[in-house]
């Protein structure tokens, strides 16, 4: 089985810091290459595979913007369709650009859906539906105008993510400092809460960080740490109290909800999108309406088993579960054809 394995450009793969698309596509790419498949990832010139890299583009655009973004993304898209005949199978994560050359090739062509960022790009995902295979990141994550060949959860590679069974005494906030995220109100759940709150994560709208984030920063019970690697990422996941997921928008997965489990930290988060598929309300978290039951699910988290929660990831979650179930859906389409 040969498989072309497109990823985003816009970091590099796997991504340095952020990059939540990057990762998901380098956690499959090498999940299958483990398994001996025959894949190239085309990526970034920068990126690290065990696979077959193939680039055109020297770096990631976000991390040079000399580079123009619509060029970069022209000669990345262009170069995996000229070569496809090369390959069995052509699994697309770029959106839905690549669609527009799925009909000039006779490879399959099977997109991961990350997420609908406009209901206006639906109608390239429509106009393709009959052509194109579509994967689907959860459930809640489905349009009902779509054809989907099915529904594979993202994983994550549990070496990365260290249980820890004692915690500090503090919560977190890890994400997009944006509206839709809702650092604004994981802010005044903490306060409500009286405890402290580390925020970390890239500032993606900077008059909402000023306006609903920087006012609270004080050092002490609101901490602002930016951006951080693995290794920082790792260590405060693991010794948060509780993970804060105060979500505004219909989350198509999360993977820093998982990334908290893996550590051993329970989960609150907003009942919207994919949540109510990752959390269990009282088992790995809570689910809650608004700020006032988050605020009331923060005093029940010692309930909660931290045990517990990294094998609810274990089970559910696993980088070998997710490579498998794409290995099944590539097997079904290669056998369609």
């Amino acid at each position: 089985m040969r498989i072309a394995m497109l990823s985003p450009i816009a970091w590099r793969t796997p991504p340095r810091k952020y990059g939540p698309w990057e990762l998901v596509v380098s956690l499959i790419t090498e999940g299958l290459v483990k398994k001996g498949i025959d894949v190239t990832l085309f990526a970034t010139a920068d990126s690290v595979t065990d696979g077959k890299l193939h680039a055109v583009v020297p770096r990631p655009y976000e991390e040079d913007r000399s580079l123009d973004a619509k060029v970069c993304e022209c000669l990345h898209i262009s170069e995996v369709f000229e070569r496809a005949e090369d390959f069995d199978l052509i699994h697309n994560h770029f959106d839905f650009l690549p669609l527009s050359y799925s009909r000039l090739t006779k490879t399959p062509v099977l997109t991961t859906i990350h997420g609908f960022s406009s209901p206006k790009i639906l109608t390239v995902y429509k106009k393709y539906n009959d052509t194109s295979f579509y994967v689907s990141i959860s459930n809640a994550d489905r349009s009902s105008e779509l054809d989907y060949i099915d529904t594979v959860y993202h994983g994550i590679n549990l070496d990365s993510f260290t249980f820890q069974e004692t915690p500090e005494d503090y919560l977190l906030f890890l994400g997009r400092i944006h509206h839709d995220k809702g650092a604004g109100e994981a802010i005044q759940i903490a306060r409500k809460a009286r405890m402290k709150l580390i925020m970390a994560g890239i500032i993606q709208d900077e008059a909402y960080f000023k306006d609903q984030v920087e006012p609270f920063i004080d050092g002490s019970q609101i901490k602002f740490v930016g951006s951080v690697n693995n290794e920082q990422r790792n260590e405060l996941l693991g010794k948060a109290f509780g993970f804060i997921h105060s979500i505004n928008f219909n989350e198509p997965f999360g993977l820093s909800v998982v990334e908290a489990n893996a550590c051993g930290t329970p989960v609150v988060a907003f009942k919207k999108g994919s949540m109510p598929e990752i959390i269990s309300d009282g088992e790995n978290g809570f689910l809650s309406d608004d700020i006032s039951s988050a605020v009331e699910a923060i005093g029940n988290l010692k309930t909660i088993s931290r045990h517990k929660c990294r094998s609810v990831v274990e089970e559910r979650f696993s980088q070998d579960r997710m490579v498998e179930n794409y290995l099944a859906v590539y097997r079904r389409i290669i056998e369609k054809m």
